[in-house]
Order: C-alpha cells, then sequence, then structure tokens
C-alpha cells in the first residue's frame, strides 16, 4: 500500500464520506449553477453577483452601497469590486446622498436597465435548467427547503 494510502490508528472508527456532507454538496450544485449561468446569460457576460447586484438596484430605483450589499448577501469588499465593475461598464450611475454626503447612492442607467432586462429572461431560464433534474414537486419542495437555510 503506497504510504499517502497507509491506513492510520483510528481511521476504521471515522464515518465520513466527504460525498454525503452538505457543504460538499452545496458547493458542488453552486459550481454547477455557475456553469451554467456563465454559459448562458446573454451577450451582457454579467457574473452571478453582478446580476444581482442589477436585480436589487432595478427593485430599489435608488439604493445606498451599503444597503445593496445587505440585500444581496455580500460583503463590503465583494460588494465595492462589483460596483466598480458595473459603474465602469456603464450599468449603474453613483451620486453622493444629498442628505449624508459620506454615502453613495445607486441606479441603474438607461444602458444597466437595459442589460438588466435582457438578461433576467435569461436567469429564468438558468434557474430552469439548473433544477432540471428534480420533478416540479421536487423543485418546490427545494427551493422551500434551501430558503430555510438561509
Amino acid at each position: 500500500m503506497p504510504h499517502s494510502q497507509a491506513k492510520k490508528p483510528g481511521d476504521d472508527e471515522i464515518d465520513y464520506v466527504l460525498e454525503e456532507q452538505v457543504g460538499f454538496l452545496l458547493r458542488r450544485a453552486q459550481q454547477r449553477h455557475t456553469s451554467i449561468f456563465a454559459a448562458r446569460i446573454g451577450r451582457h457576460q454579467l457574473t452571478p453577483t453582478q446580476f444581482a447586484a442589477l436585480a436589487k438596484i432595478r427593485d430599489e430605483g435608488i439604493v445606498s452601497q451599503n444597503r445593496l450589499g445587505r440585500l444581496t448577501a455580500m460583503d463590503p469588499a465583494t460588494m465595492q469590486g462589483v460596483i466598480a465593475r458595473l459603474l465602469d461598464r456603464g450599468l449603474i450611475a453613483r451620486a453622493p446622498d444629498p442628505k449624508d454626503r459620506r454615502r453613495a447612492l445607486l441606479r441603474l442607467t438607461p444602458e444597466g436597465a437595459a442589460a438588466f432586462a435582457e438578461s433576467a429572461a435569461s436567469g429564468k431560464a438558468i434557474s430552469r435548467e439548473t433544477l432540471s433534474p428534480l420533478g416540479a414537486r421536487e423543485r418546490a419542495a427545494f427551493l422551500r427547503l434551501l430558503a430555510k437555510l438561509v
């Protein structure tokens, strides 16, 4: 037996199968979804985090960067990078809050609204494809249970 596969004392008592662990399965499901997303999002080539940011800005109309981070469950460093890329692409605009100059307010530009509108149809198809191995009842149960975890 090669050294790396040599049994260690107590190995027989360890009952751990990586492929049965929730974190491993969630990561694999996320990788599958991200791959489908990248292949199907369309000509705007948004990342999942950029798409989420555009969706919530569209929902809110005008939103602070801090609130957007909370709405999209992104940490400040990730949110800052997403905002920078969307600004560079001209999909959002940033302006100081007239009530609090320390705070920036974000809104969609006309280009951003159009990019989101085009991508939203793809977003629905991406979700359908991600869930396609499941039957209708399984999809509903999976989404309901997944929502309980977050």
